[in-house]
């Protein structure tokens, strides 16, 4: 089992940053691929990066050459750096897990607020 815990959501304006921070605790070494996701209100959850034990990312589209994602293993940190905001990336993020073993279910963070105004 994997406990997360994100941090670092805030209110801030277009055109700033922030950096988000998920902690991660238990089976750490389980750990596969860290994900963050976000949901805005009426939307879908949505993968916005993730990164590979071994440093692979993936971003999509909407915030390629804005967010940085990345990870400490030794520390078992994971952090979103949010650059150039924009109202439309407001929304609860999550940290998520994925596991190298198959049929272990994803581990899910509690989210952290985000909101951009214009």
């Amino acid at each position: 089992q994997v406990q997360l815990v994100e941090s670092g959501g805030d209110l801030v304006q277009a055109g700033g940053s922030l950096r988000l921070s998920c902690a991660a605790s238990g089976s750490t070494s389980s750990i596969k691929v860290i994900g963050w996701y976000r949901q805005a209100p009426g939307k879908q959850r949505e993968l916005v990066a993730s990164i590979r034990r071994d440093g692979d990312t993936y971003y999509v589209d909407s915030v390629k050459g804005r967010f940085t994602i990345s990870r400490d293993n030794g520390k078992h940190m994971a952090y979103l750096q949010m650059d150039s905001l924009k109202p439309e990336d407001t929304a609860v993020y999550f940290c998520n897990a994925e596991s190298w073993f198959a049929g272990v279910p994803d581990s899910w963070g509690q989210g952290t607020q985000v909101t951009v105004s214009a």
